[in-house]
């Protein structure tokens, strides 16, 4: 696990260095506010066709290809961007960076492969401890690089960079990874069509609600930091740097939480609790980012954020991730990564127009609202069933 943790910690830094630079890049090229949540919503939309092929193949052939292939391609997608001279071209890179994104998937199959099930939580945790880590240090990074003049801020440089950290991840995979799934554990499970693989999930009762909870976080998550570099810019004249800085921040506290906290919490209230909890103050949070105009405030609703993101991301995934069999974490975890790319495609999008026609505080309340609806469905959901949600339901498929 701590050589897993580095690898995608390595790439994740690579990740969270142009992510917050993105809306500044493309507006250079004179994109608009929906333009702009667009090209984040590229990256997602080819993620959400390749996501579950990813997680099958990683079932069939091991977890290690999957890792090289998809960090290796992401080092060039990162080298196209940052060559990049017209929008198109990063439409083009980000749309080949989400096509070979099948990093995330195979590490939390991985993840499953070597965890009991009451230690998933921790070990899920810890990719959101890297996902936490990634966000500080690379927005900071990335910020950093570019200046904070958003005319005249270097947005090639931290391209160049990411491009060197995947670089990097890879060979980290090549070298000293070893591989978690054996040969004899693979074709346990049927390859079978997403479309299979999907209404098998919404079969399940317990897991398919727990995939729609997971769609309506990651949705509002998603609108929030689409926006939020634009909403900056307006509401408080920031520039890539301070942007940068505030998403470290989020990535800080992130890591705290998952790295941290999260694994004592989960013994002691378990994932139902802390996934109720996490839900109710991620809709606070977002609730008050609007009315930050103060950097104390904002601060703080970044912070409930943070935590409420802390809490639900690992509970969710353990729950997930313990309803499906041992055979078929990839598929499982591949679909749920669909689904929430699904969630980054419409997300973006989305936030771009309430931005550009309701207002650009407006994306911020309706992310609240969704994250109220999850709370609902999650509450309705542990009182239907009553019993802890540990037992693994019956495989993905045809009905039998």
């Amino acid at each position: 696990m701590p050589t897993l943790f580095l690898i995608i910690l390595i790439d994740l830094v690579g990740f969270g260095l142009v992510i917050p630079l993105l809306p500044f890049y493309a507006v250079r090229f004179g994109a608009t506010a929906p333009e702009v949540t667009w090209l984040l919503a590229t990256y997602s939309l080819m993620q959400l066709v390749a996501a579950p092929l990813w997680g099958r193949l990683s079932d069939r052939v091991g977890r290690r290809p999957v890792l090289m292939a998809s960090t290796v391609a992401a080092a060039a997608a990162y080298l196209w961007l940052g060559a990049a001279d017209a929008l198109w071209m990063l439409f083009a890179a980000r749309a080949l960076a989400g096509a070979c994104a099948g990093n995330i998937a195979a590490a939390q199959a991985y993840i499953a492969d070597i965890t009991k099930p009451e230690e998933r939580a921790h070990g899920m945790g810890m990719i959101g401890a890297a996902f936490g880590l990634g966000f500080i240090f690379g927005p900071a990074l990335g910020g950093f690089l570019a200046g904070n003049n958003p005319a005249t801020a270097n947005l090639a440089a931290p391209a160049w960079v990411a491009a060197g950290m995947s670089f990097a991840a890879f060979c980290g995979v090549l070298f000293v990874l070893r591989e978690s799934h054996p040969s004899e554990r693979r074709g346990q499970t049927q390859p079978q069509s997403r479309m299979s693989l999907i209404l098998g999930a919404l079969r399940r009762p317990v897991l398919s609600r727990l995939i729609a909870i997971f769609f309506l976080v990651i949705l509002a998550f998603a609108a929030m930091e689409s926006i939020f570099a634009l909403w900056a810019l307006r509401q408080l004249d920031w520039g890539p740097e301070k942007v940068g800085y505030v998403f470290a921040y989020l990535g800080l506290l992130s890591a705290i939480m998952q790295g941290g906290l999260t694994r004592r919490l989960t013994k002691r209230y378990g994932e139902e609790r802390l996934l109720l909890c996490g839900l109710a103050v991620l809709a606070i949070g977002l609730a008050v980012v609007p009315f930050s105009n103060q950097l104390a405030v904002l601060g703080g609703s970044f912070a409930a954020l943070a935590v409420g993101l802390g809490l639900v991301q690992p509970a969710l995934n353990s729950l997930i991730s313990r309803h499906a069999g041992g055979g078929e974490q990839g598929q499982v975890l591949g679909v749920t990564q669909s689904t929430g790319s699904l969630a980054r495609v419409i997300g973006p999008p989305l936030a771009g127009y309430l931005f550009a026609d309701l207002g650009h505080s407006s994306p911020f309340l309706w992310g609240a609202v969704l994250v109220a609806l999850a709370f609902v469905l999650a509450v309705n959901l542990f009182r239907g069933f009553g019993a802890p949600l540990v037992e693994a339901e019956p495989p993905l498929g045809p009905a039998r």
